[in-house]
């Protein structure tokens, strides 16, 4: 009883005396991206409520491009003012950095939604449903697949636009993944972004069954990997008696000078070190895609409406790559020679496993799905270099990777028979004689996964590839290239089935799209062309913006 009296003094004298208690100091100026996206977020749920129907897709389209583009110009003016540099800090509290890093994958993921945004409102490659206009996604989700209400709501010409402020609540959470500086700011901003992905890929208005199950799969697993991160983060507070970023490190680094006497005797354990790191890395192996995290990427890719997945494919690599970075750069490097072996292994997997298994793969978001695992192996091979040049390549090979890969998925939308998107690889056989240019688009992306020079895939696996040679990791340079040879075999294959085999005469069609889905395939291969014959600019960019602040 004396002690609960004691503390309820001690508050009391705390709130009577000024002073005490301090006010929280935000710097809105520097979070200024991630504010702007989620308040156009919250204006965009504002908008489904009170704006008449035939309105609201026009009006978030907007919202969302001018919010997008708002952000991104923050993104430059933090960047310009020096604050990826010089005047690189801890913000809000100690809850986020803002540093290049940072501010690099904030531009990268700004610039990737933006791009998304347009094959979101993509509505021209359908035909019509009774003299309406329709995308990509269900008219009223909420409905049973075929159901009577489902053909009302086709019938009465409603679209799904709450998917513009659902998307923008998960690039919000994917702008805070990689700068957080703690871990419980990681894990809420873990979920922020996964919980609107969850819901997008359930929202396919073609193959509705097949889309929920995606969903509900890649909700389980995802939930799953939450909560081993959650451990993983409960541990690590154990060991270290703190879940910031520099606090857990400097226990690490000198961990008797650091540990509370008060704490002793529960703090200080390896045992929970080792195991809650490993527990926080499966959680952020799991949103990469590495093998064997990487069980939900095929059927999620496969189900998910095509611009969803080129979004998800895109942003959420961007993102967790940079959380990852940020974890083992700044909190784990004092056991860099405990991780370093385990990240060979899932690098080497994760490179091999997904190269192997594409070439098995009938469908296009499938192969595109195991093509994505293995350039997480990839780009896993520039994480383990442990240098400056190391994390420079990944930056680099994320932002040349992520526009590659939304504007494969954007020519995968267009490519269409009487089912909808025809995703089946032999239907594709003889596309470069039926539509030349969109075959030759597709051809370019192809060759920029297989890493052929004077593209962009070719600059990104040679940064990384150099990054993690020059560090003493050369066996598995050797692997990255014999992975990238049998990835070359399949990708090579689309390319000779489009242009040297004979069309069906049932095969698909080429849908005339929109100027929405025209620009982002255009932005996609100007980005693979100019970032593969002219990278240098864009590798001293990454390079400037390589140094975390700790």
């Amino acid at each position: 009883m004396s002690s609960v009296a004691s503390v309820h003094s001690l508050w009391t004298v705390a709130a009577d005396t000024p002073g005490k208690i301090p006010a929280p100091h935000i710097e809105y100026a520097q979070l200024s991206p991630t504010l702007i996206v989620l308040g156009a977020a919250v204006i965009g749920i504002v908008i489904e409520a009170f704006v008449p129907r035939r309105h609201r897709y026009s009006s978030q389209l907007l919202l969302a491009l001018v919010a997008l583009a708002a952000a991104f110009a923050a993104v430059i003016g933090l960047a310009a003012g020096g604050f990826g540099s010089a005047k690189a800090h801890i913000v809000a509290m100690g809850a986020l950095a803002v540093d290049g890093p940072a501010l690099f994958l904030q531009g990268t993921i700004l610039l990737v939604s933006l791009v998304a945004v347009f094959t979101f409102a993509e509505r021209r490659p359908d035909p019509a449903a009774h003299g309406h206009h329709v995308d990509s996604f269900a008219p009223q989700p909420a409905a049973v697949p075929g159901g009577a209400a489902e053909q009302a709501a086709v019938k009465a010409g409603f679209t799904t636009t709450e998917v513009f402020p659902i998307a923008l609540f998960a690039v919000g959470g994917m702008l805070v993944f990689p700068a957080a500086n703690d871990l419980l700011t990681l894990f809420i901003a873990l979920e922020v972004f996964s919980l609107p992905l969850y819901i997008l890929c359930a929202l396919a208005r073609r193959q509705r069954l097949l889309s929920q199950e995606a969903a509900v799969k890649y909700f389980l697993l995802g939930a799953f990997s939450s909560a081993f991160l959650l451990f993983g983060v409960a541990l690590l507070y154990g060991y270290a008696g703190t879940v910031t970023y520099a606090g857990i490190a400097e226990v690490i680094s000198d961990g008797a000078k650091q540990i509370d006497p008060a704490l002793a005797g529960a703090m200080g354990n390896d045992a929970l070190l080792l195991i809650g790191a490993a527990l926080v890395l499966m959680g952020l192996l799991f949103k990469v895609g590495a093998v064997p995290f990487h069980m939900w990427t095929p059927d999620v890719y496969q189900g998910a409406p095509t611009p969803v997945t080129g979004f998800m494919a895109a942003a959420t690599k961007v993102a967790a790559f940079g959380a990852l970075l940020r974890l083992l750069y700044v909190v784990l490097p004092g056991m860099r020679w405990d991780w370093q072996p385990v990240m060979w292994g899932v690098a080497i997997i994760t490179m091999l496993g997904g190269a192997i298994v594409a070439i098995t793969q009938t469908d296009i978001k499938r192969l595109l799905a195991y093509s994505s695992i293995a350039h997480a192996g990839f780009i896993l091979a520039g994480v383990i270099a442990t240098s400056e040049e190391g994390i420079s390549s990944v930056l680099f090979y994320l932002g040349a990777y992520s526009f590659v890969t939304l504007g494969a998925f954007a020519v995968v939308t267009l490519v269409r028979d009487a089912g909808g998107e025809a995703t089946q690889l032999s239907k594709w056989a003889g596309l470069g004689r039926r539509s030349p240019l969109v075959a030759a688009v597709f051809a370019v992306f192809l060759l920029a996964f297989a890493g052929i020079p004077l593209t962009s895939g070719f600059a990104g696996k040679f940064a990384v590839f150099k990054a993690a040679a020059q560090s003493g990791a050369g066996w598995l340079v050797v692997v990255g290239v014999l992975s990238s040879a049998i990835a070359a075999f399949f990708y090579i294959r689309v390319i000779v089935l489009m242009f040297f085999n004979e069309p069906k005469a049932d095969g698909p069609t080429v849908a005339v799209p929109s100027p929405l889905t025209t620009t982002a395939i255009a932005i996609g291969v100007a980005v693979t062309l100019v970032l593969g014959l002219a990278p240098q600019y864009f590798l001293d960019l990454a390079g400037q913006a390589g140094v975390f602040v700790r």
